[in-house]
């Protein structure tokens, strides 16, 4: 029974994080249940372990077999990111964008965020972010970590939904993504998957180990922006803080030390 809630809980984070197309509600199509959707949380930087892996080998192939050089290997490893999650997490970066930058009140913003169309502000922030990730990447390839900078980026982007789901964050709206997990995720789970987490990064170097420090930093701050701004946490909310973490660990891992 342990053991079937451990890999339900994966393959919902699979089927709500990847384009993988994998049934997340293995009880008859039914809806998840919140102690699933917090499983699926806790397993969400397994599920940037992943997508990281593809990434760095389309990086690698690209660059070592591919002769690209690093800028375009750099983008089409950004590009497999993105294919690998539906761009689902840029479209949350771009909604959130909107709402916040409208400097509407909580209701009218996430009202705004829930529209299909992407504003002004939406539009600079999805650019912005994915040249900064294309950017560092590149230069974190000419530093010899490429692998290991794309890898931990996608890791610290997901681990940022785990502690973003933590208890004590409410969220935003009654319904939708962010009420279905919204503090599911026990407070020790992110704190355990975090130190897990730097301490596979150490032998990278210590450059890749402040990356994902600081991306979770820039995410928990993001994190405490959204629940002042809006009242809690959406889906867009959660997607933008993944591609947050994202830029940010990889901005850290482009600085030559």
């Amino acid at each position: 029974m342990l053991w079937g809630r451990r890999t339900g809980g994966l393959r919902l984070a699979m089927t709500l994080l990847t384009a993988i197309p994998l049934n997340g509600t293995p009880s008859g199509g039914s809806a998840p249940t919140r102690r699933a959707a917090g499983a699926a949380m806790a397993w969400a930087p397994a599920v940037g372990l992943l997508l990281g892996g593809l990434a760095a080998a389309v990086l690698e192939v690209a660059g070592r077999y591919g002769h690209t050089g690093p800028l375009l290997a750099a983008v089409l490893a950004v590009a497999a990111l993105a294919a690998g999650s539906r761009a689902l997490h840029l479209d949350g970066l771009a909604d959130l964008a909107d709402g916040l930058g409208s400097r509407q009140p909580a209701d009218r913003a996430l009202a705004i965020m829930k529209r299909s169309d992407i504003g002004p502000f939406g539009v600079v922030t999805l650019v912005l972010t994915l040249l900064v990730q294309v950017a560092a990447l590149a230069q974190a390839v000419s530093l010899g970590r490429g692998a290991a900078a794309v890898i931990f980026a996608a890791v610290a982007g997901r681990l940022s939904l785990t502690w973003a789901c933590r208890r004590g964050v409410p969220a935003a709206r009654g319904s939708g993504l962010g009420a279905l997990v919204a503090g599911t995720v026990p407070p020790a789970a992110p704190v355990a998957l975090t130190v897990a987490a730097l301490a596979a990064a150490y032998p990278f170097g210590l450059m890749v180990v402040a990356g994902v420090a600081a991306g979770l930093a820039a995410s928990l701050a993001l994190t405490v922006l959204a629940v002042r701004r809006l009242g809690g946490i959406t889906g867009d909310v959660l997607g933008a803080l993944a591609e947050v973490a994202t830029a940010v660990c990889l901005v850290v891992c482009a600085i030559r030390p």
